[in-house]
């Protein structure tokens, strides 16, 4: 029954067929209250009416989606760390997935940094939760990243590849990873995974079109979705830059189109 609890729950954080269009809003741990989450429950209204299919909160800010429970999916991030801490590519979990359960989450998250000094305690979390997830039938959505002391480039289709395949290996139901820079180098990143992958945002960028457009050429190669932060939630246009992102994604609308919907 566990794998229909899964089946039922993803569901709720993408599409019916297995679109995801996420926005992490996590980064109050690890940045503090930057612009565009200080007012959690106005943002997760915003995107919830551009059309995201999911946000990923930490448990104490559960309050925020509460009003638009039903509209939005809900995943909650059980790792953290902070920009302060020796290390903040060291996650440690700070919550469970009974907790999540217990909040009325749809959907848990897990971040783990291949590369980093603490990669196999991350490894351990990921193994243990994957466990537990597949025990109580809830999605695990795995942050996995090349990320550490000796990774050179966190987009290397070599590196990019190895961390997608690591967390599927270890029970991940959707794999966020980086997008490797071209739909020819994305597609081995999608053929060498057996899970759905979703392209990671990475910091504010000025130009939506080039967001728009990493959007649609990962969905070119593959791609099941994105779950992209800061150039959301960051926007000037919340509501238009989630519509566009959605359209790309659920849609297949093309970029100059979509374009629009956040110029007007």
């Amino acid at each position: 029954m566990s794998e229909l609890g899964k089946s039922v729950r993803l569901r709720r954080i993408g599409d019916a067929k297995g679109r995801f269009v996420i926005v992490p809003m996590d980064h109050g741990v690890s940045s503090g209250p930057i612009s565009g989450i200080i007012d959690m429950e106005d943002t997760v209204g915003k995107v919830a009416e551009g059309g995201a299919t999911a946000v990923v909160l930490h448990k104490g800010m559960a309050g925020s989606i509460q009003r638009f429970h039903g509209d939005i999916g809900f995943i909650l991030h059980l790792s953290a760390s902070t920009k302060l801490g020796p290390d903040p590519n060291a996650k440690v979990l700070v919550t469970s997935v009974e907790e999540a359960l217990q909040m009325g989450a749809d959907s848990v998250s897990i971040h783990v940094n291949v590369g980093c000094e603490t990669e196999g305690e991350m490894l351990s979390d990921l193994g243990f939760i994957s466990s537990a997830c597949r025990e109580w039938g809830v999605p695990l959505l795995a942050m996995m990243y090349p990320r550490g002391p000796e990774i050179k480039d966190p987009f290397d289709v070599e590196l990019v590849k190895h961390a997608a395949r690591l967390g599927a290996e270890l029970g991940a139901d959707i794999i966020k990873t980086n997008y490797t820079g071209t739909v020819d180098t994305f597609k081995e990143v999608i053929s060498g995974c057996p899970k759905p992958i979703i392209i990671a945002g990475g910091p504010k960028v000025d130009s939506d079109r080039d967001v728009l457009k990493m959007v649609f050429e990962a969905k070119q190669a593959g791609c099941a979705g994105m779950s992209i932060g800061r150039n959301v939630f960051q926007h000037e246009n919340i509501v238009g830059m989630t519509r566009a992102l959605a359209k790309i994604i659920l849609e297949d609308m093309e970029v100059d189109e979509a374009y629009k919907l956040i110029t007007g």
